[in-house]
């Protein structure tokens, strides 16, 4: 009878340490598949951060491609207009950039001219020095300008004055302008339509 009693007891230990090792495993088997599924999870946010960084970046980058697109459009559809139309009423230009030419009646200071007009009143030209690296302006030329309208202020006046590319008769005689061209490029033309020279450049004003 104790021989079956300890049989028995042996029994149940055995069995005991069997559903401990079953749980163990089962245990360890559940934190495996955890940080499997932790591990598949992350790796898809992952992927998916990265698709969607691509996918904005990829939009940035056909806004750039568009947005350059539009500005080289726009640069090469200035629109001509003649220097007398501009002269006899400035107003409606007032901040588009244009093209015009026409011939140098007088010059004004080191960087600033006159162009002749139909009625006789010239229209005043300013530019920068990074506007034109060709020869020296003349009087008589034939010039090409591209620039915006811009309507004469006092501290314009102060500032060219300051800058000291034109004189105090220079600024005297500059007062009777109400607009010019701001040019960012000046042209001399050398025959029909030919340019000589010209360079584009921001313009610095006169």
């Amino acid at each position: 009878m104790a021989a079956v009693t300890r049989s028995d007891s042996s029994k149940g230990r055995m069995k005991e340490m069997s559903d401990n090792v079953s749980r163990r495993g089962a245990a360890d088997m559940g934190m495996l598949l955890m940080i499997l599924a932790f591990a598949v999870i992350g790796g898809f946010m992952f992927w998916l951060n990265g698709q969607a960084a691509a996918e904005r970046q990829a939009q940035l980058d056909a806004a750039a491609a568009r947005a350059a697109a539009e500005e080289e459009a726009a640069a090469a559809t200035v629109e001509t207009v003649a220097i007398g139309d501009i002269e006899v009423d400035p107003t409606p230009y007032v901040g588009t950039k244009l093209r015009s030419e026409g011939a140098v009646a007088s010059m004004l200071g080191t960087q600033g001219f006159w162009l002749a007009t139909p009625s006789g009143n010239p229209f005043l030209v300013s530019w920068s020095a990074e506007a034109f690296d060709g020869p020296a302006i003349a009087m008589g030329d034939t010039i090409a300008v591209e620039g915006v309208v811009t309507e004469m202020q006092e501290l314009t006046l102060v500032e060219w004055s300051t800058a000291q590319t034109i004189s105090d008769v220079d600024r005297m005689v500059a007062e009777f302008a109400t607009h010019y061209i701001d040019a960012d490029r000046v042209d001399i033309m050398r025959g029909e339509g030919e340019a000589e020279e010209g360079s584009e450049g921001a313009a610095g004003g006169n």
